[in-house]
């Protein structure tokens, strides 16, 4: 007895559904996945970015024939107690400023409510209010208050810990690690070898670049704010030298911030020079910093940029927002010589076999 066969058509739509099915249930676990070891990727990726900036100075000491150990240690503690003084004396003041730094954030969005609403404004009161308070919520979820600042830093502090552990080692035995890998791959070996300096070179030119353009945003904004009278200038400062991490999102973020406390503390007038002084520093940033100092060493389109930083803000919230960037550089350019690879591999004619006669 002969069973019955689907057309063709049905066969492939149910395969296809079927695929479909597989990928988007593949897509939800490692997303779960994900979210849950969250707290380890991200110390990786934090592991990685500090060794590319630090690797320098570990790279340096080894010339002068020091251990590789105390090279590590030196490269891992000596910086931090060289930062540890200041930035501590910055992050107590500014964390002692904090609730004012919400107050003035609140009452400048307040004032910006009350100066959009008016004759023959675009937008009624209702509207205006709807968009005001749900600013307000996102603002206070991103500046916690005392008992979740409290639980962060005992976070930050074990994420800490985890982190100068596993650069030590990395600083120590990553050269030697990532040969055992290399070696490990089989007839690829060549093209991992390439793929991986090439996405180490990236994320190296990206931690130092962006660590000086947001050393020098941070001082550039923060000058400006003292100068025109506007209030913490510290703490918007601290704000400025870390969304410097997250491109394209996080100084449009830091910069409304200072033009709110601007607004809220000083008025229209000083808001405006405010926003006039940001957008000053930005430009410069993006039109002389960026080429400058990162050499076009990051190929990535901003549409790329901007669903990376969201994609990461999705997965592990502002942590996310920080690595997202530099891990899509990476992998960019390590899929960019691997393909390089395998094109070149496919145009290499077949070996001609020696002609007998």
């Amino acid at each position: 007895m002969s069973h019955p066969v689907l057309p063709r058509p049905v066969r492939t739509a149910v395969v296809w559904a079927g695929s479909f099915i597989i990928v988007l249930t593949g897509l939800y676990l490692a997303g779960r996945l994900a979210v849950r070891l969250a707290p380890l990727a991200l110390a990786l990726a934090a592991t990685a970015f500090l060794a590319a900036l630090l690797h320098p100075l570990y790279r340096w000491q080894r010339r002068l024939h020091l251990p590789g150990a105390l090279a590590a240690l030196i490269t891992v503690f000596v910086p931090i107690a060289a930062l540890t003084v200041p930035v501590l004396l910055a992050w107590q003041r500014g964390a002692a400023q904090l609730d004012d730094l919400t107050a003035q954030l609140t009452r400048g969005l307040q004032r910006l409510r009350d100066l959009i609403i008016g004759p023959g404004a675009l937008l009624s009161e209702r509207q205006v209010d709807t968009v005001t308070n749900e600013a307000l919520i996102r603002l206070r979820q991103l500046l916690p208050s005392p008992v979740a600042s409290a639980r962060l830093t005992l976070e930050v502090l074990a994420a800490l810990l985890l982190v100068l552990v596993l650069l030590f080692f990395v600083l120590k035995d990553g050269p030697g690690m990532w040969r055992w890998t290399v070696t490990h791959t089989g007839s690829r070996r060549d093209t991992v070898a390439e793929a991986g300096a090439a996405a180490w070179t990236t994320l190296s030119s990206y931690a130092r670049g962006t660590a000086v353009i947001a050393l020098i945003d941070a001082t550039g904004i923060g000058l400006a704010l003292v100068l025109l009278g506007v209030p913490l200038p510290i703490p918007l400062a601290l704000i400025t030298f870390f969304g410097a991490f997250v491109p394209i999102l996080g100084a449009t973020v830091t910069g409304a911030f200072a033009v709110l406390v601007a607004l809220a503390a000083r008025g229209p007038g000083i808001a405006l020079l405010t926003l006039a002084a940001v957008i000053v520093v930005q430009q410069v940033e993006g039109n002389l910093l960026q080429p400058l100092i990162m050499r076009h060493q990051i190929h990535l389109h901003p549409v790329v940029i901007l669903i990376a930083v969201t994609a990461g803000t999705l997965a592990a919230g502002v942590a996310g927002a920080f690595v997202a960037v530099p891990l899509t550089a990476v992998a960019y350019q390590g899929i960019t010589v691997a393909h390089r690879h395998t094109r070149n591999e496919r145009a290499e004619p077949a070996p001609q076999e020696p002609a007998t006669g």
